[in-house]
């Protein structure tokens, strides 16, 4: 009885494993918002690091107007983007880190790519400080990843770095600009816990994380 007891409690957890795993599907995000926002020159005089962050959640539209300004296409006939990349290898992939789970950003079809179904935005911050609490809080972390794979054969690894780190600030920037302009929070930066948030997302050995970048309301 016992036994069998066990056996039904097994299938059971398994069932709901795996009908917690479906949850987790594409999202289309609704077409970003290409006009209006605040003029260039208050953006860039107002841009700044924030580490202070409510956990509100972003809309879907503010969601689909950030990813776009970061690298989203805004040129179809060609499928260049926002975001300048070194001979248009395109090697950054945005991942986007939030409380129901880890989404890659697709700009070809504006959608967020289910990746994991997990909270992994505690991994974004090396150390569990009271004062990052705030930070890997935020209902955003953008994750900068670089694929290598998408780049030229033959370049050196040190050239390598050099672009893929040059082409995530351009992306980055472009953030924190949406950021001003909506008048959101944000911060980047390079201390996170690179092996095990690597490990969770389930990276393949030509990827790299570069940068970690928080989005959010003021809090």
């Amino acid at each position: 009885m016992l036994k069998k007891t066990v056996l039904i409690i097994a299938v059971l957890f398994c069932f709901v494993s795996v009908s917690i795993a479906a949850d987790l599907t594409p999202v289309k995000l609704p077409a970003p918002v290409t006009k209006g926002g605040r003029p260039l020159m208050q953006c860039l005089n107002d841009r700044k690091t924030d580490r202070s962050f409510s956990t509100k959640k972003l809309s879907a539209q503010i969601l689909s107007n950030l990813l776009w300004a970061a690298c989203g296409i805004n040129r179809p006939h060609s499928g260049k983007r926002t975001a300048p990349s070194a001979l248009n290898w395109q090697e950054i992939d945005v991942y986007a880190s939030m409380e129901e789970g880890l989404y890659l950003y697709n700009p070809k079809t504006h959608t967020l790519d289910p990746v994991v179904q997990s909270d992994l935005r505690k991994h974004t911050a090396r150390l569990p400080q009271p004062s990052r609490s705030s930070i890997i809080g935020a209902p955003l972390q953008l994750i900068y990843v670089a694929d290598y794979a998408k780049m030229r054969t033959g370049i050196s690894d040190e050239d390598g770095k050099f672009y893929s780190a040059t082409d995530t600030a351009f992306i980055g920037q472009n953030v924190y600009l949406y950021c001003a302009s909506e008048g959101l929070s944000s911060i980047i930066r390079s201390f996170f816990d690179g092996n095990s948030l690597a490990k969770e997302m389930k990276l393949r050995n030509t990827q790299k994380i570069i940068l970690v970048q928080a989005i959010g309301y003021p809090q």
